[in-house]
């Protein structure tokens, strides 16, 4: 049974979420909050596997809330809820811990997927909406000169050459079966491959992975569909 904590500050949001989640025999409302403060709060008692998180609320917002559940050292995993797909609080939010995001207008059977796949360790952006985000992630990134940008981190030397290529394909948003395909494993090694990258370079999840390829230079977001060139000895 995976436990969720309902975040938002609408009251009726919270309802229908609620409805929707005791409705399935794998899910269960732990709890609900109206406010970010009240999150961090009812996340460290009830300690939910899922916080369903809204972005935007009053006092302290979803960004905060996420920051400091995360830097808890708790085992929750965060899923915010966005109104738009390019919402500007989406770079902090992902910096500040959070595993993923869907739109407050996905199909219900997109929300209990994401709050599946967010409570087993996994990330929730689809691949497009992942690469949207990832191109402005890449802007950002971008206006930094070569003398701004950080050095090379020491947990890249832990990782093989094998480990090396899985990174950047996770930094360029593909899928394990578009990483299979591409660099003719299975995906059950590429499964292996990801948990021992996620683990050698201290990332919770795949978007925090993407997010340390992108801070070290390993892939922008217009190498999405080029081939993995072998790094140098």
């Amino acid at each position: 049974m995976i436990t969720v904590l309902i975040v938002d500050d609408q009251p009726l949001q919270r309802f229908g979420f609620r409805m929707l989640l005791d409705s399935n025999t794998d899910t269960h409302v732990a709890g609900e909050a109206a406010n970010g403060a009240d999150a961090v709060r009812r996340t460290t008692e009830l300690h939910p596997d899922v916080v369903l998180m809204d972005v935007r609320m009053p006092g302290m917002d979803g960004i905060e809330a996420t920051r400091r559940i995360v830097e808890s050292g708790g085992r929750s995993h965060i899923l915010m809820l966005t109104t738009f797909d390019l919402d500007e609080y989406v770079h902090a939010a992902l910096r500040a811990g959070a595993s993923g995001f869907l739109l407050k207008d996905a199909h219900p059977e997109e929300l209990l997927a994401g709050i599946r796949a967010v409570a087993a360790g996994d990330a929730v952006i689809a691949p497009a909406l992942t690469r949207r985000l990832l191109d402005e992630f890449a802007q950002h990134l971008g206006g930094a000169s070569a003398q701004q940008r950080p050095a090379a981190d020491p947990r890249l030397g832990t990782l093989t050459d094998r480990e090396h290529e899985i990174l950047i394909a996770i930094g360029r948003g593909w899928t394990n079966g578009e990483i299979a395909e591409r660099l003719v494993l299975s995906e059950s090694t590429v499964k292996t491959h990801v948990g021992r990258v996620l683990a050698k370079i201290g990332a919770r999840d795949r978007i925090q992975a993407v997010i340390f390829a992108y801070d070290q230079g390993l892939t922008r977001a217009q190498d999405q569909d080029l081939p993995i060139r072998r790094r140098s000895r």
